[in-house]
């Protein structure tokens, strides 16, 4: 039987996370289904005015969308959060803002290390938790931090096999000091002599001997994003879940050029179809949704990076909403996935999930795409 996993007060009964997949698979829908079994369950930030907006078909300020999911996500009970992206430099403030607003239990930050998190806006209850790939960052985190009186309530460590943006570098990625057993020891032993908060893994954790492997490691908890894409509930695509479920190991490489215009190694399906019209140089990206704009000389966010380096960028607000359901009609999908999603075989409902994980697995049914 897996431990309970507590954070900054708040107790799961399994020590999993959802990890927040952006933009639009990982929403109110399915945190919800993973908390009421169990777990915790993580809305992604990204995107969600755009995303609510056409759910509801109303128009949301990023306050608005972010306060309104996590009060959805809380909604059956459980614990839940928000993962929220510091690449998204626009919206980054006023998500946090709204999310402890709203009560989140947790506030999950990665894609370039929170530094200033804590001193946003009070967290009162709200747990803070940044993601890291090394020791290194960990430490660089905490000295910021503590200059801001606070210290992590639990950390992310994320190995190279995770989804989405890795923090390496593509020629590192194969090191083997950077499997994440290696990565761990340290982590675990830095946590340990500043404050003891949890250590929580990512990254290639895909089943129950995985995690009960890391848990005897000294691993407080696991978090899983790519076992929750294929999932009734989750709310990507039914053409991103049916790619999932065809992947084979050779199918799902780390894409750098094309690649992310946030300067980080994303792993996707190579079938995605924005990818391939990305290597065909057919398709250039055009930056009108801001999300990952930095700041030009003026200090307003208005320079992308996709916009100027077409040859080597794809467009990757438009492709992942795309993935996401929000506009199908007009945009290629963009597809990403976990080292170890070849591995997802059908598409099952959350607590299928959570049974397999916990090691209580019932027979389950195959549930085609087009049933779900």
């Amino acid at each position: 039987m897996l431990p309970e996993l507590t954070i900054k007060g708040k107790t799961a009964r399994v020590p999993v996370i959802q990890g927040g997949m952006g933009i639009g698979v990982s929403l109110s829908p399915l945190a919800s289904a993973v908390a009421a079994e169990g777990g915790i369950g993580i809305v992604s930030s990204a995107c969600l005015d755009r995303l609510l907006g056409k759910r509801n078909n109303k128009v949301y300020s990023t306050y608005e969308a972010v306060y309104e999911e996590v009060c959805l996500a809380r909604e059956k009970g459980g614990v839940s959060g928000i993962n929220v992206m510091v690449a998204i430099a626009r919206d980054y403030d006023v998500t946090v803002k709204a999310a402890i607003d709203a009560k989140v239990d947790v506030i999950i930050s990665g894609g370039g290390l929170p530094l200033a998190l804590p001193g946003i806006a009070s967290p009162k209850d709200t747990a803070l938790v940044p993601i890291v790939s090394s020791v290194r960052a960990l430490q660089l985190i905490c000295r910021k931090w503590e200059r801001l009186g606070y210290q992590p309530d639990a950390v992310v460590l994320e190995g190279p096999l995770a989804g989405g943006h890795l923090g390496f570098k593509v020629e590192d990625l194969g090191l083997e000091s950077n499997r994440l057993e290696n990565l761990f020891p340290p982590v675990k032993d830095f946590a340990s002599r500043h404050g003891d908060f949890p250590v929580i893994v990512a990254g290639g954790i895909y089943d129950h001997d995985d995690i009960s492997r890391f848990m005897a490691m000294g691993a407080d908890g696991v978090q899983m994003g790519t076992r929750f894409l294929a999932t009734v509930e989750s709310s990507a695509t039914e053409s991103y879940k049916r790619a999932v479920v065809n992947a084979g190991p050779r199918d799902i490489i780390v894409a750098s050029t094309p690649g992310s215009p946030c300067g980080m190694p994303f792993m996707v399906i190579k079938e995605s179809p924005m990818f391939i019209s990305a290597l065909a140089n057919k398709r250039k990206p055009r930056c009108d949704k801001g999300y990952i704009m930095t700041k030009d000389r003026e200090g307003r966010y208005a320079l992308c990076r996709a916009q100027e380096d077409t040859g080597s960028c794809f467009c990757i607000c438009n492709g992942l909403l795309s993935s996401g359901g929000y506009n199908t009609d007009v945009e290629e999908q963009l597809y990403t996935v976990g080292a170890n999603g070849y591995r997802v075989d059908r598409i099952s409902t959350v607590r299928d999930v959570m049974d397999e994980l916990k090691g209580t697995a019932r027979a389950t049914q195959l549930i085609s795409p087009e049933a779900a």
